[in-house]
């Protein structure tokens, strides 16, 4: 399949924002994007059971941060995402896991062939009942669908100064903090059935510690609509984004930053 064109393809399925700012930004998103925390990986293993002989699909993987938990388990681990670049930063990071081309609506698998599908920082790109419905096809009976989110916790005044600089930027772009994403979860499908149980969250406190470039300018600049921006408007976006690292009472001349989050694992159970 060619990813090159806009409307060919897999991409052509991916909403512009995504589609344009992860293939320009991919290295930054690497670079820039948090991890998330090390207790997760005992979470996935005891309260979703991921173990050897069962197998985890991550969608959306991007370049593999999330992945690397779901194959710490033992599982078998297959990673779909349909922008190239991103797609081969994974490979680098993680040659032992089955990468493939494809999208929340067109997942490349059997009926059924899933234990857990998870979503991590991708879920509010295509939240529709399109997408839902392909999650239930894939999962087995009784799999769990686990979306999750590192959200910025705004209490810290820099971080609420960065999430100001880049709002006015969003555009149409899906965005977690909207909670629209959610909607779906409340509209029976076609055959007037809800294809999911509830969902239940869990939550762990979180830290991306780095230099002020690695988790602050990168992970900004990694951002899909700050990433897609034109030049110009891109480096005014980077230049504000340097000025308060650079004097801001919490960061000037501070060699390394503590970028804090709240990590939000939401799952539900496949009717």
């Amino acid at each position: 399949m060619v990813l090159d064109g806009d409307a060919g393809g897999t991409a052509g399925a991916v909403h512009g924002a995504a589609r344009d700012g992860f293939r320009k930004e991919a290295q930054s998103y690497a670079r820039g994007r948090p991890e998330y925390p090390s207790e997760a990986v005992g979470w996935l293993r005891d309260a979703l059971g991921l173990a050897p002989g069962r197998t985890a699909v991550d969608v959306g993987a991007g370049t593999g941060k999330f992945t690397r938990l779901l194959a710490a388990t033992g599982a078998r681990v297959v990673a779909v995402e349909p922008i190239a670049q991103m797609r081969e930063q994974l490979a680098q990071q993680l040659p032992g896991v089955e990468a493939v081309e494809g999208t929340a609506q067109a997942v490349p698998l059997a009926d059924g062939a899933a234990d857990v599908l998870a979503c991590a920082q991708a879920f509010h790109w295509f939240a529709t009942g399109e997408a839902l419905a392909e999650f239930h096809r894939v999962l087995r009976p009784g799999g769990r669908l686990l979306l999750v989110w590192n959200v910025r916790d705004e209490s810290v005044d820099w971080v609420a100064r960065l999430t100001g600089i880049i709002t006015p930027h969003e555009g149409d772009a899906p965005r977690f903090h909207t909670g629209a994403w959610r909607r779906v979860f409340d509209a029976p499908d076609g055959a007037g059935r809800r294809l999911f149980r509830p969902l239940e969250v869990t939550r762990w406190p979180h830290a991306h510690v780095g230099t002020p470039q690695q988790v602050i300018v990168d992970r900004v600049m990694s951002v899909s609509f700050i990433a897609a921006l034109p030049a110009a408007e891109n480096a005014r976006v980077r230049a504000q984004i340097e000025e308060l690292a650079a004097t801001h009472p919490a960061l000037r001349g501070r060699q390394e930053v503590s970028f804090p989050y709240s990590t939000l694992a939401f799952t539900a159970v496949r009717r």
